[in-house]
């Protein structure tokens, strides 16, 4: 199971990667292997200032369909529109061509409740 060291995790299996003010965020390696193979993303929302774990869009994979949540407050200044196209680009390559959305931060210190790398560890491992 990949977990990179330099991301943020939420419980909702997300991973967010800070740069400055903004925020990368899509899910984990362990949550694209519990869907299965995605087969589409929605997201409605870029431009809309949402709240934390409010549902920013849905991801749908062969056996279920998903909300996905803000992991912290802000915007959604982008969605990855590669996903468009190619939403099982999020099952190869999750940490890098196959992020959802980017985020500008509302309050940074949301950032620091979320969990690290071995925290996310431990809460998938059981």
């Amino acid at each position: 199971m990949n977990v990179p060291e330099n991301l943020k995790y939420t419980r909702n299996h997300e991973w967010l990667k800070v740069d400055g003010d903004t925020v990368i965020v899509g899910i984990t390696d362990f949550a694209q292997g519990e869907l299965g193979d995605i087969v589409f993303i929605e997201v409605e929302t870029v431009g809309e200032e949402l709240d934390q774990e409010e549902a920013f869009g849905n991801i749908e994979a062969v056996k279920t369909v998903s909300d996905l949540f803000m992991p912290i407050s802000g915007e959604v200044i982008e969605f990855n529109e590669t996903l468009d196209a190619n939403p099982e680009i999020v099952n190869k390559d999750p940490y890098g061509e196959g992020w959802i959305i980017k985020i500008k931060v509302a309050d940074p210190s949301q950032l620091d409740a979320l969990l690290d790398a071995n925290k996310y560890k431990e809460l998938i491992e059981g």
